[in-house]
């Protein structure tokens, strides 16, 4: 079951709970059922929520339970000391999710944005459930420079490892600054797979201007011990993403994870404007695990239509050079070992891109407020822009290459059905775009109109908290119509806005840790799974003939 609903649920029972809390009597196992009603029935819900390290009762836990249906309507009981929980409810779907201070909330059996919906009134035990929550972990450490001195004001930044988009990739997740003490702290870590770097200027530091203009500073005035500058440095003190030590981060962990600091030699990068040009400064980018981050220096001019960027230290960079209107260019591969002029003439010119929407397969008219489209390079990163009202949405500064074509609402995805550019390099749902050019493209669009309803089981039973993904065929090709969900207590499971094609449906009872979009891995496991046709104009609810075998 999809968690979306009821994630946007918890801030309200949260803040009924405050109230409900500051009262001097309460009442532990008191059903409360604001702002939404679920009736009373003859079903049970019951069980003990429990600290997942050592395995412990949590008392005065909050336990949320919300119907799967109508997600507004929820109740929620305060844990008595044994940790019990115990709600009455008629037959249906409902999440299950607990809260507690000093403990991470989650819903039961919780992977990611996915959870085990509880079934009652079928055949399965909802009245002996455990709820697991794991305690707060918290990062710190301190960063200390080449003199074991605490380095203050650095900036901290923690990376997390994900599988959202099918492969593994790590992206920013949280950030924090040192103290007077060189220490830094980042609390309420979820279990997962972390990275963390600190970026800091030597206190000391000075970077006196070139004088000649030929990018090496004049030795009277700068003591060179002094013109220098930290690289970004990662836990393990280095200064590559490839060889950063991963810290492996469980509930109630207390880690420690210190960073040393080494000043090297400043570069000194000279830039230069041809006269009458726009003034516009090159952008610096640092590689930085499936993604770049800005690079901060100081730039200065020097002489008339000469600048200077100091203030950074060697290493491989993304330059982006302006072109005479002061447009960035597409970035540049540059290894940076010394100072030196960049060269302005690096690098392709951006292009403009105007997306026109021909159709969305809706029987309305016109096309759905607020839709986003995204263009989705082979990093995975997106630029994303909001159609108007004529049903265009227009791409500034697109850099050269491949790009899928993505297209949703908030609540719902859209499958490129089409994509249409006259004497343009497209292949399937995806586009080339060439240096320097104003491309206009038609996009017809595929609403998902049907939803996909099934069991996954073994051995004639239900298996809950299996992973199920629908897999398109030609899947490298189509990977915006792929769809995931968790099963519920009795193995059902739902997959929402599929678009007609043909599928394979697969089950696989502890795959959260894999690359699930990866070709080895569908070739695995889709020999096993169920083939699925989805006609055009099909809409509703779609149960598969028989159940999914879990893996």
């Amino acid at each position: 079951m999809m968690m979306r609903n009821f994630r946007q649920l918890a801030p309200l029972a949260l803040v009924l709970c405050g109230l409900l809390c500051a009262s001097l009597k309460i009442q532990a196992q008191t059903p409360n059922a604001e702002p939404g009603e679920i009736p009373s029935g003859p079903y049970r819900i019951a069980g003990r929520v429990v600290n997942s390290k050592g395995g412990s009762p949590l008392a005065r836990t909050r336990v949320t339970i919300a119907d799967a249906k109508i997600r507004e309507n929820i109740q929620y009981v305060v844990t008595a000391d044994d940790g019990r929980f115990e709600f009455h409810v008629p037959a249906g779907k409902f999440a299950l999710q607990g809260a507690k201070r000093g403990f991470i909330t989650a819903a039961y059996n919780q992977h990611d944005q996915f959870s085990t919906a509880i079934v009652t009134g079928a055949d399965v035990d909802a009245a002996n459930l455990t709820l697991r929550l794991a305690p707060n972990a918290v990062l710190s450490g301190r960063v200390l420079d080449e003199s074991g001195e605490p380095v203050r004001n650095a900036q901290i930044t923690v990376y997390r490892e994900n599988r959202f988009s099918g492969i593994s990739q790590v992206s920013r997740y949280r950030s924090a600054t040192t103290d007077d003490q060189g220490r830094y702290e980042v609390a309420t870590l979820d279990e997962g797979t972390y990275f963390v770097s600190a970026k800091a200027t030597p206190w000391y530091a000075v970077h006196a201007p070139s004088a000649s203009g030929d990018a090496t500073p004049p030795p009277s005035q700068v003591d060179p011990t002094l013109d220098v500058a930290y690289s970004v440095t990662f836990y393990g003190d280095t200064t590559d993403t490839d060889s950063a030590s991963p810290i492996p981060v469980r509930g109630g962990d207390r880690l420690e994870a210190d960073i040393h600091l080494t000043p090297a030699p400043a570069l000194h990068l000279l830039f230069r404007f041809a006269e009458n040009s726009q003034v516009a400064f090159p952008q610096l980018q640092r590689p930085s695990f499936d993604g770049v981050e800005d690079v901060e220096g100081n730039i200065q001019g020097v002489s008339p239509g000469v600048y200077e960027l100091t203030g950074i230290a060697a290493g491989r960079y993304m330059v982006r050079m302006p072109d005479s209107n002061g447009q960035l260019r597409e970035p540049s591969s540059v290894n940076l070992t010394s100072s030196q002029e960049l060269d302005g003439s690096s690098g392709n010119s951006t292009s403009k891109v105007k997306v026109t929407i021909e159709g969305t397969g809706s029987s309305t008219t016109g096309v759905p407020p607020q839709l986003q489209l995204g263009l989705r390079d082979n990093k995975g990163k997106v630029i994303r822009s909001e159609v108007d009202t004529k049903g265009e949405a227009n791409f500034a500064d697109v850099i050269p290459g491949k790009y899928d074509v993505l297209a949703g609402l908030q609540n719902q995805v859209f499958s490129v059905q089409r994509i249409s550019w006259e004497g343009g390099g497209v292949s399937g749902r995806s586009l080339t775009i060439p240096a320097g050019a104003s491309v206009s493209i038609s996009v017809s669009l595929l609403g998902g109109s049907a939803t996909v309803e099934g069991f996954a089981k073994r051995n004639g039973k239900g298996v809950d908290g299996a992973m199920v993904v629908l897999i398109p065929k030609d899947p490298e090709a189509n990977h915006d119509r792929f769809r995931r969900d968790q099963t519920d207590l009795d193995g059902s499971f739902s997959l929402y806005n599929v678009s007609p094609g043909s599928y394979t449906v697969i089950a696989i009872e502890n795959g959260w840790d894999l690359d699930w979009a990866k070709p080895a891995v569908l070739a695995n496991y889709g020999r096993h799974g169920q083939s699925l046709v989805i006609r055009a104009q099909t809409k509703g609810t779609i149960r598969l003939p028989e159940p999914i075998a879990a893996e």
